[in-house]
C-alpha cells in the first residue's frame, strides 16, 4: 500500500496568492508522487477568513479529490489552525506550510526521503528570507537566545519556523495530549521526542499581500513561548529580592563609613534611583505572573482550541 503525505495550510485572508500557491504547489506534489511513490492530501484550514479566499479553495475542491478545506466558523489563530489540520490529516507524514509560498514546497521531496529514513520530526530552518531586514533577524536571533536560556534542559533549533514535518504518531500525539489552548506549536514539535532531524530552505519573499503577522502578534507569540516552556519570570521575584538585599547591605555599609568620616551623603538620588529600579522590577513580575494567570484562566475554561464550520471536498460540503 502506498504512503501518504499530508500536506497542511494555513490560510486567512490569501486572496491575492492563493491561486499562485495552488497552481506551484499541486505542480510540485504532482511530480514528487511519481518521483517518491508517495500519494498526498492537500489539505487547506481556511482560518475565519474575510476576503474570497474560501471561494477559491472551493473552487479547487471542486475540481481536486486531492484537496480537502477545513472552514473554521470563526477567526482562531494561525497555531490553532496547523493543530485542526493535523488533527484533520491521514496521511503517513504530516507537512505544516504557510500559503505564501515562503515555505518551498520543493522541500516536501527531502522531508519524504528523512521520512522513509526514519524521522519523525523534521524541523525546517530557514537559512535566509528575502524579505527579512535587519531588525527581524536580530529579533528571531535573540528570541531563540533567550528561549534556550530559559528553558532548561528543552532545546530549540535556532531559525526554526511554524514550516515542519512529522509522521503519523508524532501527530497522534499532539492529537491526543498537547491540547493546550495558549501554545507555541513549534515548541512542541520540536521537544515531543521520537527521532529527529533537521533540514534546511530558503525563504521567498510573499507571492503577494503582506504578512498577517504584526509586532504585536509576534510579541504575544513570544511571550505564550515563554511562559509554556520556562518557569524562572516566576522565580525572577527570588532573584530581585537577592539582589535587593545585596544592594541594601552595600549602601548600610557604604553609609556607615561615611558617617564615621563625618562625611552624611545626600539619600536623595540614591532613594529615587532604587525606587525606580525596585518598582520597576516588581510590575515586570507582576506582569509575568498576571501572565501565567492568564494562562491558567484559559486552561480551566476548557473552551475548544478551534470550532469546525464544515469540511469540503470534492464529494461535497460536510456541516460538522
Amino acid at each position: 500500500m502506498r504512503k501518504k503525505i499530508s500536506i497542511v495550510v494555513s490560510v486567512y485572508n490569501e486572496e491575492s496568492g492563493i491561486r499562485q500557491f495552488y497552481k506551484h504547489t499541486k505542480s510540485v506534489l504532482t511530480g514528487i508522487t511519481e518521483e517518491t511513490g508517495w500519494d498526498y492530501e492537500l489539505i487547506f484550514v481556511n482560518d475565519g477568513s474575510r476576503d474570497k479566499s474560501l471561494e477559491y479553495l472551493k473552487e479547487f475542491a471542486a475540481l481536486d479529490g486531492e484537496v480537502k478545506i477545513i472552514n473554521f466558523a470563526a477567526n482562531r489563530g494561525h497555531e490553532a489552525a496547523m493543530i485542526a489540520g493535523i488533527d484533520y490529516a491521514n496521511g503517513d507524514g504530516i507537512v505544516c506550510m504557510d500559503a505564501d509560498l515562503q515555505h518551498p514546497p520543493e522541500a516536501i521531496t527531502g522531508i519524504i526521503e528523512k521520512l522513509d529514513a526514519g524521522y519523525d520530526v523534521i524541523s525546517m530552518i530557514r537559512t535566509s528570507r528575502a524579505d527579512a531586514g535587519i531588525f527581524k533577524r536580530i529579533t528571531s536571533a535573540a528570541f531563540y537566545r533567550v528561549m534556550n536560556a530559559m528553558s532548561g534542559k528543552t532545546r530549540f533549533e535556532n531559525n526554526s519556523s511554524d514550516f515542519f514535518a512529522i509522521s503519523r504518531r508524532v501527530g497522534l500525539v499532539l492529537k491526543n495530549d498537547y491540547r493546550e489552548r495558549v501554545r507555541f506549536l513549534r515548541g512542541y514539535v520540536q521537544n515531543v521526542g521520537f527521532k529527529k532531524t533537521t533540514q534546511e530552505f530558503e525563504a521567498s519573499a510573499r507571492v503577494a499581500g503582506v504578512s498577517n503577522y504584526n509586532l504585536k502578534a509576534l510579541l504575544k507569540l513570544s511571550l505564550n513561548a515563554i511562559c509554556n516552556f520556562s518557569d524562572v519570570p516566576l522565580k525572577m521575584g527570588i532573584y530581585a529580592g537577592v539582589f535587593s538585599l545585596c544592594m541594601a547591605f552595600i549602601l548600610l555599609i557604604y553609609s556607615i563609613v561615611q558617617y564615621f568620616l563625618g562625611n552624611v551623603p545626600s539619600g536623595y538620588s540614591t532613594i529615587i534611583v532604587v525606587l525606580c529600579f525596585m518598582f520597576g522590577v516588581l510590575f515586570m513580575i507582576l506582569g509575568f505572573i498576571s501572565e501565567y494567570l492568564a494562562i491558567i484562566f484559559a486552561e480551566v475554561k476548557g473552551r475548544p482550541i478551534y470550532t469546525v464550520d464544515s469540511v469540503i471536498t470534492k464529494e461535497g460540503e460536510e456541516l460538522q
